[in-house]
């Protein structure tokens, strides 16, 4: 009965054999002829041990095929059967690569084909070898060229490659073009199935956790049912929002199917050929390939994923962020499919899980950071892993707080916004903002209803009506953009100012656009939207009487619906409330009057305003300060500095002369009359 291999090796040692046979056979018929000399160098190559049959003098064609069937049926597993099957080769094709291969197994094989071509350069086996080792009519070589063509498999898929010929740098006939086997086939026909070398560090084996993706069912049926019938790709196009579980999806998918998932790192795919390379491994690997953004890949690129798609695509799955048609995969199933919104109650479920054994308050702390960060699930775990070691690496030994974990999911969601708007670093407490009481307790409120976001609308089944929008009003310097901070701050949230500049534009349509991309990117990475000034964006609509008047009214109109949708936080600060469209008032949840400072606050703001190490001297009367100059904390602020430089450059501490020099330069900045004496 005829035995299975033993394995991958003793196969490929009976493939080199029978290539001995038909090198054998060539010469035999005299082509070429070897002098006596190389003669014997032949036959001491022929018939060493290592090239002896395995199957005696019969025909070791059909025992190599026999053995195959065996092994494959006893689940033994062989790189060369696996290959051509992968990639659809037909047994000619295989046997090419066989004698591509072969070079890289045994070094005797370098000598025999510069002997086979009688020339002692050509080392690697070219077309016209290949045909004259196969085929033994010209009919028949000519119809075999076609396995050598560039849209034939071997070379389209990039399992055989042209190796330039050093002796003929012009270029020569397509029949002496050399050919040797690609490095990564050539590993995995060795049984080393490793990545590519051009993708390490660029595409890597996904292994996320089972969520029970409600959609996931759908999808295994549709795949199912495509495989079962016409068996063609199919590639998914799944969009939504940052954290809606796009890829956890097709992880879950990849499970059911008993198949792994290799995801790219976002824009580690954008130079040509590794598109096609991260494919190809797909094929080798037996996997599903996920490539995130591909909607934003340049045409070129996309062109190339067309491609590559229809020559190894089985199973690919494309993420972004929004809708996309996706245009022509030819021969290929494209399906496009919504991702909806992340479910906070499943996030709620995973962070109890690991928090449960860190902190006894897990159930407060997840309802917290539920209603301020959407991480999704399969993040929870690093996020509080990167906020452990964080603490571990301090020098006091203190337990986790959740300021600790806080930080780590901005760490895990911050950078959205560069170039969109500038981060403020909120610094900031509640003891550096002086305001009267009701105010205060007004953004207490507001951080309140951040904090129990989750209980109010998810728990206790409120309708939710849009996100947190908030307007702060009052002259310049009373504290408006302290206040933000001081929120900011106290939530543990990034705060992005947004620059006007670089926002409104003189197009017609641009400003929606770039609007639009600040309130999708604060919504994803849950960071504090502030609009200084905001009276410029939010201005009253006026009468339409030219076109510019009509765009400008456009414009106004889209960022009240922005804000209806927006499910975020958006703090607006203006100097002039009047300006506001009555529209724009009716969307705000809070609105916060910040008073000029009377005398008892000016007095708490000079205190506030020099840091505790401040060397301030005996004479500085704060009460007397705040009696005589009427200003507001933000010109305080640049009094306190101005007189501290004063005093560093005399070399001493800050004294009350220092104050009122810095007192009367912000006077005359301001365009106000100085109300000490001359001296």
């Amino acid at each position: 009965m005829t035995r299975p291999y033993a394995d991958n090796f003793e196969h490929l040692a009976d493939e080199l054999d029978h290539l001995d046979r038909l090198i054998r056979a060539r010469l035999e018929a005299g082509r070429p002829e070897p002098d006596a000399a190389a003669r014997s160098e032949i036959d001491g190559l022929l018939s060493r041990p290592d090239a002896e049959a395995s199957a005696g003098d019969g025909p070791l064609d059909g025992h190599i095929v026999a053995r195959v069937e065996r092994s494959l049926a006893e689940g033994v597993w062989l790189a060369l059967p696996t290959l051509s099957s992968l990639f659809g080769l037909s047994a000619l094709e295989t046997r090419i690569v066989v004698i591509c291969l072969a070079p890289e197994l045994r070094r005797k094989y370098d000598r025999l084909y510069a002997h086979l071509q009688d020339d002692i350069t050509r080392r690697r086996p070219s077309v016209d070898l290949i045909l004259h080792l196969l085929c033994p009519s010209e009919h028949r070589r000519w119809a075999v060229r076609s396995c050598f063509s560039e849209n034939a498999p071997l070379l389209r898929t990039g399992i055989l490659q042209a190796v330039a010929d050093p002796a003929s740098p012009s270029g020569s006939s397509g029949l002496a073009q050399f050919l040797k086997v690609d490095p990564r086939i050539c590993h995995f026909l060795m049984g080393l199935n490793e990545l590519d070398a051009s993708l390490v560090g660029k595409l890597r084996q996904h292994d996320g956790q089972d969520v029970g993706h409600e959609l996931a069912d759908g999808v295994l049926r549709l795949i199912k049912h495509h495989w079962s019938g016409e068996g063609r790709p199919i590639v998914f196009h799944l969009h939504g929002p940052a954290g809606s579980g796009k890829l956890d999806l097709a992880a879950e998918v990849c499970r059911h199917l008993e198949i792994p998932l290799l995801s790219a790192d976002a824009g580690a795919l954008d130079t040509g050929g590794l598109l096609r390379t991260c494919l190809r491994e797909g094929v080798l690997h037996q996997a599903a390939i996920h490539l995130p953004a591909a909607d934003t890949l340049p045409p070129a690129l996309l062109a190339e994923l067309r491609e590559a798609v229809a020559d190894f695509g089985r199973l690919t799955f494309l993420t972004g962020e929004h809708a996309w048609d996706g245009g022509d995969f030819p021969g290929a199933l494209f399906h496009s499919l919504a991702m909806p919104a992340p479910d906070p109650r499943r996030a709620v479920l995973a962070w109890r899980e690991h928090l449960g054994a860190h902190t006894g308050e897990a159930r407060e702390w997840a309802e917290q950071l539920v209603s301020r960060f959407r991480l999704p699930p399969r993040r929870i775990g690093a996020a509080l892993a990167l906020a452990d070691n964080q603490r571990l690496m301090e020098p006091d030994d203190r337990p986790l707080a959740l300021a600790d974990v806080a930080a780590a999911c901005r760490g895990h969601l911050g950078g959205r916004l560069d170039g969109l708007a500038v981060r403020i670093d909120p610094a900031r407490g509640w003891r550096d903002l002086v305001l009267p009481e009701d105010r205060a307790n007004q953004l207490r409120a507001i951080g309140d209803q951040v904090r129990h976001d989750f209980r109010v609308h998810r728990e206790w089944g409120f309708r939710r009506g849009g996100g947190l929008t908030v307007l702060f009003s009052g002259p310049p310097g009373t504290g408006k953009t302290m206040a933000a901070e001081v929120l900011a701050h106290d939530l543990d949230l990034d705060l992005y100012k947004v620059d006007l500049s670089g926002v409104v534009s003189k197009y017609v349509g641009e400003t929606e656009k770039n609007l639009a991309r600040v309130f999708h990117e604060a919504w994803a990475a849950h960071a504090i939207l502030f609009f200084d000034e905001a009276d410029a964006l939010f201005g009253k609509r006026t009468q339409v009487s030219d076109a510019h008047d009509r765009y400008a009214n456009i414009e106004t109109g889209y960022l009240l619906q922005k804000l209806d949708d927006h499910e975020g936080m958006v703090i607006l600060a203006t100097n002039l409330r009047q300006n506001l469209d009555e529209a724009f008032t009716r969307r705000l949840r809070f609105i916060v009057e910040f008073p000029f400072p009377e005398v008892d606050s000016r007095s708490r703001i000079w205190r506030t305003s020099f840091p505790p190490h401040a060397p301030v001297a005996p004479d500085v009367d704060f009460d007397e300060l705040a009696r005589r100059f009427p200003l507001s904390g933000g010109n305080i602020a640049n009094v306190v500095l101005n007189a501290a430089f004063l005093a560093a450059a005399d070399g001493g501490g800050i004294e009350r002369r220092h104050i009122l020099l810095g007192a009367r330069t912000e006077f005359e900045k301001i365009g106000k009359l100085w109300p000490g004496d001359e001296r």
